[in-house]
């Protein structure tokens, strides 16, 4: 395994725990939950978005980065 691989594992791994801690979290405090759904996505596809963010400002409008940023933008607003 290469230290690429080992980087994007740990993202991976760190972007679980968030995401568990934020579906398990029992407070009534919206924004945190909120914070921690964030900054799961920021850390396992974020890169996707600024690949989508590129590649919109090259001219390349509906790839597959952009959609999947888009996809996964609407689930998270209808959920």
């Amino acid at each position: 395994m290469n230290d690429n691989m080992r980087k994007d594992l740990m993202r991976i791994i760190a972007g679980a725990i968030l995401l568990l801690a934020a579906l398990l979290i029992d407070i009534d405090q919206d924004w945190l939950k909120l914070a921690l759904f964030l900054t799961s996505y920021i850390l396992v596809g974020g890169d996707i978005v600024l690949k989508a963010i590129r590649n919109i400002i090259r001219g390349k409008v509906f790839d597959e980065n952009f959609l999947m940023a888009l996809a996964t933008i609407g689930a998270m607003i209808i959920s």
